[in-house]
């Protein structure tokens, strides 16, 4: 098996609602972001995906998160810009963008500072 990571980092502002303590208040990070698929086998050759598609889709997906606060898209209406849920609508738009590839997507990190992250998998 194999596995392929790529990463971005994109910078924004956010609050969490409902939580008590310095987060409630609007406040910035430059996250990043780590994608990881995985395929068992590979291509005529020799490469199981190629890192610039995949770094493509991160981008796009990632664009509307720059240099924005995370609370004004709608995305994040009724919910929480966390890393948590930040990392789960990254993974749901970029299995959108690999269905039908010959790969599996394994995991989205998203860290909001080199020491806090989280990753985010299926069930």
């Amino acid at each position: 098996m194999y596995q392929i990571s790529v990463e971005q980092d994109f910078d924004a502002a956010h609050f969490l609602r409902g939580y008590r303590g310095k987060c409630e208040a609007v406040h910035g990070h430059r996250f990043r972001v780590v994608v990881k698929i995985k395929s068992s086998e590979l291509n005529d050759i020799g490469i199981a995906y190629d890192f610039a598609d995949l770094k493509k889709y991160l981008r796009e997906i990632l664009a509307k998160f720059d240099h924005v606060c995370l609370n004004d898209l709608s995305l994040f209406a009724k919910k929480n810009p966390s890393s948590e849920n930040i990392a789960a609508a990254v993974y749901k738009e970029l299995k959108k963008r690999l269905t039908g590839e010959p790969v599996s997507l394994v995991a989205v990190e998203v860290w909001e500072s080199p020491q806090s992250g989280v990753v985010y998998t299926p069930d």
